[in-house]
């Protein structure tokens, strides 16, 4: 899929910046304020953890538009080490960075769909997708 657009995550400034986008595309393809907080929020954690752990990578968009319904796709894909263990990050409470431990699985609770993938030494790409409710 070609992605509308792409912000790189190279420095924690970088966060803002996606953030600031995923919330301009919700609000074009008519979200609420609560959904584009929502969905700024997933932003936040998938960009913060490609920075903390990854180094560098990107978070991608692309606005879904069906016959009977309009949607955001975020993309988050690094070159980080890889998670080890994809039901231990998405249990409630587990950190790794002395956090609150809400990233991925609080990810998956304020989006519609979530899909992660991730290989050991060769990285992780996160796939979610938020519907705009009618």
């Amino acid at each position: 899929m070609d992605f509308q657009s792409c912000v790189k995550i190279n420095r924690e400034w970088d966060i803002v910046g996606a953030r600031q986008i995923g919330r301009e595309h919700a609000k074009k393809i008519g979200f609420g304020t609560v959904d584009q907080a929502r969905i700024a929020t997933a932003i936040s954690e998938l960009a913060r953890n490609i920075y903390l752990y990854a180094d560098t990578g990107k978070i991608c968009f692309e606005i879904i538009n069906e016959i009977d319904r309009k949607g955001l796709w975020i993309l988050a894909v690094d070159n980080g080490p890889g998670i080890a263990d994809i039901s231990q990050v998405m249990e409630d409470g587990f950190s790794t960075s002395g956090g609150l431990g809400a990233g991925l699985p609080g990810v998956k609770r304020l989006m519609d769909q979530f899909d992660i993938i991730s290989e050991t030494g060769k990285g992780t790409e996160i796939r979610t997708v938020k519907w705009v409710r009618k």
